[in-house]
């Protein structure tokens, strides 16, 4: 088993990779270049206490399980991690020099900032590492050269403005990355409709198996890992095809599963609640009232 290297402060990571001290305590760009090779990465997990953000492009590590397919776009591609999060490395045979850069911050650098009271919005942090994202050459340019910014920020004489402009860069660092991400969703559109029409084949199978029986009715993580996807991605992809979460496409479909059975047995709103996966009937019910303004017990009686 590997052992795992926990790196908590920006100032450690400078350390291990035997740069110079950083210029700001809280954030750094490194342009790691040649130290990749000089350390062995693929020997170790690494846990950063730091908020990650990395445009990998013909850089001799790659992040495990790094995945492509046709639908990406090859120029280069941007991962994101939040804190405490378990990274792995894998060498890569590439002999060009790395043109790519990561930026780590800590989450102190943001604690009291409105991007700190919206971070956990930028759903990707939790994105798997084969759900980057994918640039196009004019993409990279942009979001390159807000990290450009950033580094000549901290790189010159900080004043009282300088972690207001830090921040506000890495904010719009962040709302460009949701606007790729968007368009990213939107030109991989047959491969979208595959994984919702899996999903939708998930869970059909999950309670034709009565595995509400033991497991309880499905959760978004169950259908993100049986899909082999993040449960954050699944649910921003599901949200752009159609509108809805995963959490409201698990319930919608219970919900109509539950109307037959009303409507077609003499069994009890409980029996079915129970049937169905539910734990408590009470939230059974609670969910059937939002989904069609009446309780199971009305629904039946009106529409007999």
């Amino acid at each position: 088993m590997k052992e795992i290297i926990k790196i908590n402060s920006v100032a450690e990571v400078h350390s291990y990779f035997s740069l110079e001290k950083p210029k700001h305590p809280l954030i750094s760009v490194l342009k790691i270049g040649d130290n990749w090779n000089q350390i062995g990465l693929e020997n170790f997990k690494y846990s950063l206490g730091l908020y990650h953000i990395s445009l990998k492009d013909n850089c001799a590590f790659t992040i495990k399980n790094y995945g492509r397919n046709s639908y990406d776009y090859q120029e280069g591609s941007m991962i994101f991690m939040a804190p405490d999060q378990i990274m792995e490395f894998e060498r890569q045979n590439i002999n060009t020099t790395d043109q790519g850069w990561t930026v780590m911050f800590h989450p102190d650098l943001i604690r009291k900032s409105e991007l700190g009271k919206k971070i956990e919005q930028f759903s990707f942090f939790e994105y798997a590492s084969n759900e980057a994202l994918h640039l196009s050459n004019d993409e990279r340019t942009t979001v390159t050269e807000i990290v450009q910014k950033i580094e000549k920020e901290y790189s010159g004489n900080i004043d009282t403005h300088s972690q207001t402009i830090i921040i506000s860069n890495l904010e719009l660092l962040l709302n460009y990355c949701v606007r790729f991400y968007d368009r990213q969703f939107y030109t991989r559109t047959n491969l979208n409709k595959d994984i919702a029409g899996n999903f939708k084949k998930l869970l059909k199978e999950y309670y034709s198996q009565n595995k509400q029986i033991e497991l309880g009715i499905p959760t978004v993580k169950y259908c993100g890992e049986a899909l082999n996807i993040s449960a954050k991605y699944l649910s921003d992809l599901l949200r752009k095809e159609t509108g809805q979460g995963t959490q409201d496409h698990i319930h919608q479909y219970i919900i109509e599963k539950a109307k037959n059975k009303l409507l077609n047995s003499t069994k009890s709103a409980s029996e079915i609640a129970y049937s169905l996966g539910f734990e408590y009937p009470q939230y059974f019910s609670k969910i059937f009232k939002k989904k069609t303004s009446m309780s199971p017990n009305e629904y039946r009686l009106n529409l007999n």
